[in-house]
């Protein structure tokens, strides 16, 4: 078995947030939308179902532990989940808090644009997200 290695492009994508039992957790580097992804720490993996039975649970487990955690702290109108791997084949989930006013409703978030965080924003948006997340893990 090989060792699990983050895909570039997510690298390049995302900015750390934590590490759950199971997944990566990263936020999309996109400032118009509370966006994060979910990448399970698994060699190889780019569908759901290559994961075990056990690491399926623990997934829809921490998939609903980030959308508590955008919800509480971004009040959004609607949560967006998503597992797509058109772009980066592996596994990875996007939660994407959507808000009737932002840039893309009512269409999807991704293959637009993007606007990047600026330098002084980033804590302050990794600092909640970490904080809760540790505290409910």
């Amino acid at each position: 078995m090989t060792d699990f290695v983050l895909d570039p492009k997510l690298r390049a994508d995302t900015l750390e947030v934590t590490a759950l039992p199971l997944c990566q957790v990263r936020l999309m580097n996109d400032r118009r939308f509370p966006w994060v992804v979910l990448v399970p720490a698994r060699p190889d993996v780019s569908e759901i179902l290559d994961l075990s039975v056990a690491d399926r649970g623990l997934l829809i487990e921490e998939i609903a532990l980030v959308s508590i955690v955008v919800r509480e702290l971004f009040h959004p109108t609607k949560l967006n989940v998503g597992a797509l791997g058109n772009v980066v084949a592996q596994l990875h989930v996007h939660v994407v808090g959507r808000f009737a006013s932002d840039d893309a409703w009512p269409g999807p978030v991704w293959g637009t644009t993007t606007e990047p965080y600026r330098h002084d924003e980033i804590e302050r948006r990794l600092a909640p997200l970490r904080y809760r997340l540790s505290a409910s893990a």
